[in-house]
């Protein structure tokens, strides 16, 4: 199997990072951290890793000063769990799922996972299935139903829900064909510009305006870890989009909020204005969604030329499924980890990893992909657009490799956390969470900015230092 460095060093040089920047790099920790079968571990140090470096390197090119950067396996791990380790004001999480959320049987016998944690998917479920949102009653409505047949009609219907699969049964679908084509991150010329110069400051990402139009964990993972660069990371959020309030303060902080009524014709003004002024565009929604708004990556690139457009999709943007909505616990079930924890476990039916790490690994891919766009950006001039999905992500980590009794590390307690947990004010009162685990000898990480309720701020920039 590939040590942590390897690894890292794999997905550096894959997407265009000078290998002799490896060497300012240490990575501290063993395998395995958590109670699973997968390499969990591996996978937050390296992506994580992969930011810090690409962080590191902006300051070499803005500064020309070289730093050291450090990053602990544990508090990697525990960063990409962290809305388990929130408090705010004192006081833990909510229950994280809703009432019929996951697992159910169906009439041949397989396994579903629903999430119905936003009112519409719930809806569209019940629609489905004639039923009332009760565990009962949905479970007596899936006996009616063979689970792909349910799959497929609630994703028409607008669900998001997946079948069990293994990894094999996974592997035989065109989405899983098409998935095993793509690189773990896809960075791609989509236009031409001049090389933009870099605003003055003194963080590898002072002055750098993002645009973050993401929601749940992936993509506000993302425009985290740029803001704790320095970034200034404005999330544009709709004033009826429905939002998981933990994780939008966990994922909130370092950022600017507003909303932006996207469906009118003034709410897409001004978003043409703030892309006209931005350097990054992150996003999760799907393909056709933002195109048919008139801002896809083209459109992007002509409103705003020499934009890194970053793009999150469930499943990857080619292939069948390149439209499907889908979350961290669904693609886990559909491409084969759910079935693989399961049987290393000796249950039958479905185990989740221990933590939602396709999310949160692809977050730090994302922001990743969208520094190392900047750099080449601010070399060769062009617009670019970055691709990433939960299901590349999903592929990266199984071919780690596995744990031989990694279901039997203990998992990690209270105290194990606390070192890595900073207390700070936020919107929301007095918040403690867990602090950013790439570190770095000149230019430390931190978030500028609180979390703050949605919609606190006005939509526009700050001005440039």
């Amino acid at each position: 199997m590939q040590s942590p460095r390897e690894i890292l060093t794999h997905l550096w040089t894959s997407v265009g990072g000078d290998p002799a920047a490896l060497e300012s790099v240490t990575l501290t920790g063993e395998e395995p951290q958590l109670p699973s079968s997968f390499r969990l571990a591996a996978a937050a140090q390296a992506s994580i890793s992969a930011a810090g470096l690409a962080a590191a390197q902006i300051w070499q090119l803005r500064s020309g000063q070289t730093q050291h950067l450090t990053i602990d396996m544990r508090h990697a791990v525990v960063e990409c769990r962290s809305e388990r380790y929130l408090r705010v004001d004192g006081k833990p999480p909510p229950p994280a799922w809703d009432a019929i959320a996951g697992i159910y049987t169906t009439r041949d016998q397989r396994f579903v996972r629903l999430h119905t944690n936003f009112p519409h998917h719930r809806a569209a479920v019940c629609k489905v299935l004639n039923c009332k949102p009760e565990r009962e009653q949905v479970q007596s409505a899936l006996m009616q139903w063979d689970a792909e047949a349910f799959e497929s009609a609630a994703y028409a219907a607008g669900g998001v829900v997946a079948m069990m699969r293994s990894f094999d049964e996974w592997s035989e679908l065109p989405q899983a064909k098409a998935v095993a084509a793509l690189p773990t991150i896809s960075i791609e010329k989509i236009g031409d510009a001049a090389p933009k110069p870099w605003p003055a400051g003194d963080r590898p990402l002072a002055g750098i305006r993002v645009l973050d139009l993401s929601r749940v964990i992936a993509g506000p993972v993302a425009g985290r870890t740029l803001a704790v660069h320095g970034a200034d990371v404005l999330l544009v959020s709709g004033p009826e989009l429905p939002a998981i309030p933990w994780l939008t303060i966990d994922t909130g902080r370092g950022k600017l909020t507003s909303f932006v009524e996207l469906k009118s014709e003034q709410g897409q003004a001004t978003l043409r204005d703030l892309l006209a002024q931005a350097d990054i565009f992150s996003q999760g929604y799907r393909p056709h969604a933002l195109a048919a708004l008139g801002f896809s990556a083209q459109d992007a690139a002509r409103i705003s030329p020499g934009i890194i457009y970053v793009s999150l999709s469930a499943y990857g943007h080619e292939g069948p499924w390149a439209d499907r909505r889908g979350f961290d616990s669904l693609v886990q079930t559909a491409t084969g980890f759910n079935h693989a924890e399961g049987e290393a476990a000796g249950v039958t039916g479905p185990k989740e990893l221990p933590a939602q790490m396709l999310d949160h690994a692809t977050g730090h891919l994302m922001a990743f992909g969208a520094m190392m766009a900047k750099a080449r950006q601010s070399r060769e001039g062009g617009s670019w657009h970055v691709r990433v999905s939960l299901a590349q992500t999903g592929r990266w980590l199984w071919n780690f490799g596995r744990v031989a009794d990694g279901l039997k590390t203990e998992d990690l307690k209270g105290e194990t956390v606390a070192s890595f947990v900073e207390e700070e004010p936020s919107g929301f009162g007095p918040l403690r969470a867990v602090s950013h685990s790439a570190v770095l000898s000149k230019t430390p990480a931190y978030w500028a900015r609180p979390a703050m309720p949605l919609g606190s701020h006005p939509a526009q920039w700050p001005a440039r230092g």
